[in-house]
């Protein structure tokens, strides 16, 4: 799966969760139900701060 996450503060409550780059639906805050994340077909689009990407891990660190 190629992608990256995104920590996301939310605008209304400044709460920050981790969102997958290519969201397939909706993603609301967990703290006050705004919306987040809406997808495009391709990469979401992010409705709060992007606060810091998160990588995503590759296939050969899990097998280490």
């Amino acid at each position: 799966m190629a992608g990256n996450y995104y920590k996301v503060a939310c605008n209304d409550c400044e709460n920050e969760q981790i969102i997958f780059g290519k969201a397939s639906s909706d993603v609301n805050c967990a703290v006050c139900g705004t919306t987040l994340a809406t997808p495009t077909g391709g990469n979401a689009e992010f409705h709060g701060e992007v606060v810091e990407t998160v990588e995503r891990r590759d296939s050969t660190e899990l097998e280490a």
